[in-house]
């Protein structure tokens, strides 16, 4: 094995990815096995550099003086070589007399090419100048309504220009061209830097309380799920009232089981369908972009229209309602042997496609938040189709169930007003999501957590057992509310969801295409990355105003449950537990990839969720 050059703590000079520009970094840990060194740049931001990356200080300081001491050999040279011209040439002063004028033209234009040759020299030795500050999340103004390239290569355009000309008249020997070549190619570098990709290294940093918390959350997920539909179906469902455990052979059913396995092989051969268009995500470490096919909306219609079938032909769909359980625990199990497969084929994937908070080296940890970032079985991807698919249009059905099943239960002609508004609050959502599906390929979920028991679990059982509580609530606790109240909750939900939709569109227009001219009028802080932080609009108002709309919506959907119990409400209690929590690990993820923009960033923008108050 070989050993490591530099040492942890040693202050060098890191090549930057995609240019030839070397900047002063420390090292902070070093990885065996993939053989990268980790470096912090002087801004906060840290990468996963090469060991041909990385040079010593004392290489630089040398090779400045060996380029500085060899001017006077070659001076000196030229003059010993004038002394003796040849007898036919004329007498020095007199040539220079005949040729005055255009030796100062040719000072001029060797003045003119020094100059625009300056900036990527300076580049070269001076790291910490304001155009290198650029990179590091230091532009020299805060906000702009253009890219920073676009306007620094407006600038070099001129200079660019006068160089190409001269070059036509150069004399030069091919050994100095070379090196012009390359300075001038450090001088596009500088002008558009590829984007800085990442090799995945070692998780270092474990969330959800490390190895003892995710196999503890393994246990608690389920036991949770199952506590609150048994607390649902009591008549007392208070949390002083602790339910009884059911007999362990009452929870499995096997037709159940068969059920949700055909329900999931049915959105399955939805999402095989050739229809609709097929879009990139984003680029993942190693600059490959993934093909995802956007046909959810299709699959919804098709579901919707296989549902009316079944209500046709007189099927029973409040079946859910009466084993509801059963299918709970069916899907549990599922989701846990889909989390075993993924694990071991994980195990052979190849480390560019293992994901970045999932690769710890613990098996525990690993299988519950996800060994391989995109694991795929041809072109279909699995995590994303577990995304949005089963559990998200499973939801709606189940509210559909739980309305039927409240009509026969109470001899209801029509559906109760609190169970009309669960209903039409969580269609909107599900339609909305599926409509903008292709927004789900720029979230957390997609770009950096893998697919383990954490998404599994969450995308298959926890969404549509424990997002349709409240409809599940309202058939054994019907709760009357008046017009005018059901009025205020509409426009509550009305509210949050325009918040919800509109600071999402914002994000995705942008991150899709910041030069659209519609979003012109957009302001951003620059990084490192070459992606910009927007601190106008709804980011401008809090750092994430999509959150603050789901809370909203979430407590709309809880308000026509009535405030007897607290039951209902576990859901917008969860969802401002769990948001604050994911708003805590994107700021650490921010943090850490966007260096002293994002510090800027949280000064312009203080406020977190709530404004004002967090």
């Amino acid at each position: 094995m070989p050993s490591r050059k530099f040492a942890d703590g040693e202050v060098v000079m890191g090549r930057w990815p995609g240019s030839v520009l070397y900047y002063e970094v420390q090292v902070t840990s070093y990885d065996d096995v993939a053989h990268l060194y980790t470096v912090k740049y002087k801004d906060g931001t840290e990468l996963a550099l090469k060991e041909s990356d990385i040079r010593s200080q004392s290489s630089f300081k040398q090779r400045k003086s060996q380029s500085s001491s060899s001017s006077p050999s070659r001076r000196s040279s030229s003059r010993s070589r004038s002394r003796s011209r040849s007898p036919g040439r004329p007498a020095r002063g007199r040539r220079r007399s005949a040729s005055q004028s255009r030796e100062h033209k040719d000072d001029k234009k060797k003045t003119i090419q020094e100059t625009s040759l300056a900036l990527p020299v300076l580049l070269l030795f001076k790291p910490s100048e304001n155009n290198t500050k650029r990179y590091n999340g230091e532009p020299e103004s805060t906000e702009k309504n253009d890219t920073s390239c676009i306007i620094l290569e407006q600038k070099l355009k001129p200079d660019l220009e006068v160089k190409r000309v001269l070059e036509q008249y150069s004399l030069r020997s091919r050994k100095d061209d070379k090196k012009k070549e390359e300075i001038y190619s450090e001088k596009k570098t500088f002008v558009a830097v590829k984007p800085i990709e990442k090799v995945p290294t070692k998780t270092k940093e474990l969330e959800f309380g490390g190895r003892i918390g995710t196999f503890m959350m393994i246990f608690l997920l389920p036991a949770t799920v199952l506590y609150l539909l048994l607390m649902c179906k009591q008549d007392d469902p208070s949390l002083l009232n602790f339910p009884p455990l059911p007999a362990l052979e009452s929870l499995w059913d096997g037709k159940a089981f068969g059920i949700f396995v055909l329900w999931f092989l049915l959105q399955a051969l939805f999402y095989l369908l050739p229809i609709g268009k097929v879009v990139e995500g984003l680029p993942l470490s190693n600059g490959r972009r993934l093909q995802y096919r956007i046909n959810g909306f299709y699959a919804f219609i098709l579901t919707a229209a296989a549902v009316g079938v079944l209500l046709y032909f007189e099927f029973e769909l409040h079946y859910l309602y009466d084993h509801f359980m059963q299918f709970a625990v069916a899907a549990a199990a599922f989701a846990l042997a889909l989390s075993i497969y993924l694990y071991v084929r994980s195990l052979k994937a190849p480390e560019e496609e293992l994901a970045p908070g999932g690769n710890s080296g613990y098996f525990i940890y690993d299988f519950f938040i996800g060994h391989e970032l995109n694991p795929r079985i041809g072109s279909f991807d699995l995590k994303y189709f577990c995304e949005l698919r089963p559990g998200l249009i499973g939801w709606v059905v189940i509210n559909l169930a739980m309305l039927l099943a409240e009509m026969k239960i109470h001899n209801l002609s029509v559906p109760s007003l609190s169970m009309i508004l669960v209903n039409s609050f969580q269609l909107l959502y599900v339609v909305d999501a599926l409509w903008n599906e292709e927004a789900v390929l720029t979230t957390m979920d997609i770009t950096h957590d893998g697919f383990g028991f954490m998404l599994a679990f969450g995308d298959l059982v926890w969404v549509p057992f424990v997002y349709s509580l409240q409809a599940f609530y309202l058939v054994g606790h019907p709760t009357t509310i008046t017009w005018p109240i059901a009025a205020a909750i509409t426009v509550l939900n009305c509210v949050g969801y325009y918040i919800f939709r509109s600071a999402n569109s914002q994000k995705n227009n942008f991150r899709r295409n910041p030069a659209d001219p519609k979003l012109a009028n957009l302001k951003f802080i620059p990084t490192a990355t070459g992606k910009g932080l927007l601190v106008t609009g709804w980011w401008g108002f809090v750092r994430h105003p999509n959150y603050l709309g789901d809370i909203i919506m979430a407590l709309a959907w809880s308000l026509p449950c009535g405030f007897n119990h607290i039951l209902p409400y576990f859901y917008v209690i969860y969802f401002v537990c769990l948001l604050v929590h994911r708003e805590a690990r994107d700021e650490h993820h921010c943090k850490q990839k966007y260096g002293l923009a994002w510090e800027r960033y949280c000064q312009r923008v203080p406020y977190r969720i709530f404004p004002y108050i967090y």
